[in-house]
């Protein structure tokens, strides 16, 4: 099944170009009808069609669609449940996720790709025939490293898993999720062009991307105008916070930034998080102030249970001084913590925001 019989129905004529590509990028020709595919790999016709559409393919009627890699692919996702590897809903799912991370990387890729192609190679020819020779160099170098990508992440993430605490953290988990927000972005549109709005979201969520990587976090989605971040832990939650703040402050073409995180227990779905937890942060975020993090009262508990900020600037000098008294180094602390007013949240009821800065001296 291929992107073409997604958008252009059956019936149509497709374009000579676009079969050739097919038949480069899936190393085979269509064979099949859905029927025969579904007969072919051993699976219902039901079925066949539910991992279709997860996958994100059109239905295509009886028309000839479907390759032999189509019925290997039909028949390992059914070996799974016969196997009692997977349940038929898990099954599902993971033809979902895939289909779903895979259509926007590959959008994602030829638009890239084709983006730049402004000169031809040869003089006459067209952006549509140089797609081909592009499509044929790069075909085995993505794939691969596709593949390295996905091992990569597929090992950090079932590191995870092993180092829950139990069972049910491995569903429900407690973690520290960041919503950034550009701020003033919908005024943004209105004055700047198309193409200048484009370069300032990608520069944005480049950034956010490499600072959460960077620090330790891990980008769960990208909105445009906002950033959804999360972290195991609060310290490094509150350093990518921080240094979005700091490094979005020193690039004027940059809006102002605002930044609201929130700590405690969230269900985790096909990459994503939701929960109270995820909805608290995204209040918080609403109501920072400008080039500001807030966060809510468990993550500032957690940063001071964990040493990482002083649960006042008494108690900072008080603990200094008892060091001093007794010959011994003062605690150091990254964070600073300062309670701002108690207000109702929709949805949420009322919140104790806290204001997180970094501490005078502490590195950076």
């Amino acid at each position: 099944m291929t992107a073409d019989d997604t958008g252009s129905g059956a019936d149509a004529t497709p374009h000579p170009l676009a079969v050739r590509l097919e038949q480069l990028i899936l190393g085979a020709e269509r064979r099949y009808t859905p029927f025969q595919a579904a007969r072919t790999a051993g699976v219902s016709m039901e079925l066949a069609t539910r991992f279709w559409r997860a996958m994100g393919f059109a239905d295509v009627g009886q028309a000839k669609a479907f390759t032999e890699a189509d019925v290997l692919a039909l028949r390992r996702l059914a070996g799974l449940v016969e196997a009692g590897l997977l349940s038929e809903a898990m099954a599902v799912q993971v033809a979902r996720s895939t289909g779903q991370t895979t259509a926007r990387l590959a959008e994602w890729q030829i638009d890239s790709f084709l983006e730049g192609l402004t000169d031809p190679p040869e003089p006459g020819m067209t952006r549509t025939e140089v797609t081909y020779p592009i499509i044929e160099l790069l075909l085995p170098e993505l794939e691969e490293f596709l593949v390295y990508v996905w091992r990569r992440q597929l090992s950090a993430s079932a590191g995870r898993v092993v180092q829950a605490a139990d069972d049910e953290e491995m569903v429900d988990r407690r973690l520290c999720v960041g919503f950034a927000d550009l701020v003033g972005f919908t005024r943004l549109t209105r004055r700047m062009e198309e193409e200048e709005l484009g370069e300032l979201v990608e520069a944005f969520e480049t950034t956010a991307a490499d600072l959460v990587a960077a620090r330790g976090g891990r980008l769960i989605k990208t909105l445009g105008d906002e950033v959804l971040y999360a972290a195991d832990d609060a310290a490094v939650a509150a350093e990518i916070a921080l240094r979005l703040i700091e490094t979005m402050a020193n690039d004027e073409t940059m809006p102002e930034l605002r930044v609201g995180i929130a700590f405690g227990t969230v269900t985790t779905r096909m990459g994503d998080v939701f929960g109270t937890t995820v909805n608290l942060a995204s209040r918080l975020t609403s109501i920072a102030p400008r080039d500001a993090v807030l966060v809510d009262s468990a993550f500032a508990e957690e940063l001071i249970r964990t040493g990482e900020a002083p649960a006042s600037e008494a108690e900072a000098a008080e603990a200094a001084a008892t060091a001093e008294k007794e010959g011994e180094e003062p605690p150091t602390y990254r964070f600073a913590l300062q309670p701002m007013w108690q207000r109702p949240v929709r949805g949420l009821g009322v919140v104790e925001p806290w204001l997180l800065t970094r501490r005078d001296g502490a590195p950076t």
